[in-house]
């Protein structure tokens, strides 16, 4: 797959991917630059400690669903960051070029789905009475659209890497940009509503009905500053995730000749800075220690099984009683 056209070729060279440095210009290389070496290593480096943190914390405390997010974007990270090190190697190198393109775009969907199944838990925490929408309905709502974005932009990775048309590869641009938009919309939407909430919460707060909308279950929780700090985590990594999947859209959006796309140090900032900030943030606050290991407990399939097993104790008490 090639980015350029062959017009400006040295004689005797068809393919960009057959250049070297001696006898090419960068200009034509996949990306029109020399990827840094210390800066790409560093990234790669804290998302491989991240991917450790989180499996064992993750079997730690068994926040299965929440590690699996957080590894498997943090894998596709890795992957991402190795293919910028080989490019710093020989920048002519198209597969390493599609290694960084194709994981380091779809890479945010797994931590998003991470991070979305973060906010029934916290509805369940503060009290369902609260929020407009069921918990349950938070993680199907948006693990759907993390779905539908990863299918877009994982589709328009394949049709870039499979083809040397540049017309058709700048419809597989424009589908990975489409699944980036739906991304950033998904997440604003997320973010709307879980402002939403948590202004209704401090409206109960300060209308002194706590006793009568906050779940009894998790007082010692929700006054704990483990808590707090990973509500702080939480909000910023959220803020950092739309931060750079908007750079995305827009980086994109001028395709691989643009003035955004040549430039290193807008995507060490907004690319690897921020994505390295919401890694760090939900791995350092982790909800498996932030809940105080009631992570599980605060699921909507453990309230639902709870709820069941009250129900039967009570018909079981009527029974006893009637029988009596």
């Amino acid at each position: 797959m090639s980015t350029n056209t062959t017009s400006s070729l040295p004689p005797g060279i068809t393919d960009p991917s057959q250049c070297t440095l001696d006898i090419c210009p960068i200009e034509l290389a996949t990306i029109p630059y020399i990827p840094t070496l210390p800066g790409n290593l560093l990234y790669l480096a804290i998302f491989v400690i991240a991917i450790i943190a989180n499996l064992v914390l993750g079997i730690r405390y068994k926040t299965w669903s929440f590690m699996a997010g957080m590894a498997s974007g943090g894998a596709l990270e890795v992957l991402g960051y190795v293919g910028r090190v080989m490019l710093n190697k020989n920048p002519f190198n198209g597969d390493a070029f599609l290694m960084y393109l194709i994981c380091a775009t779809i890479a945010p969907v797994f931590l998003t789905a991470a991070v979305y199944l973060c906010l029934s838990r916290v509805v369940i925490v503060y009290g369902e009475s609260l929020s407009f929408l069921r918990p349950r309905t938070y993680t199907i709502l948006f693990i759907t659209c993390d779905f539908i974005s990863l299918v877009l932009q994982a589709a328009g990775g394949a049709i870039v890497s499979t083809t040397d048309d540049r017309a058709t590869s700048d419809i597989g641009l424009h589908i990975m940009q489409s699944g980036l938009i739906f991304q950033v919309v998904s997440l604003v939407v997320f973010m709307v509503l879980c402002a939403v909430f948590f202004v209704r919460v401090r409206q109960s707060h300060r209308a002194g009905r706590e006793k009568l909308d906050l779940n009894p279950d998790f007082v010692e929780l929700r006054s704990s500053r483990r808590f707090a700090f990973f509500l702080y985590a939480f909000s910023v990594a959220t803020v950092a995730m739309v931060a750079r999947c908007g750079y995305r859209v827009a980086e994109l959006s001028e395709g691989f000749n643009g003035a955004i796309w040549g430039n290193e140090i807008e995507f060490m900032v907004l690319e690897g800075a921020l994505i390295s900030i919401c890694v760090i943030l939900m791995t350092g606050a982790h909800p498996g220690w932030c809940f105080s290991r009631r992570f599980k407990e605060a699921g909507y399939a453990m309230k639902n099984l709870k709820a069941g097993k009250g129900e039967v104790n009570e018909a079981s008490n009527l029974t006893d009683n009637s029988s009596t």
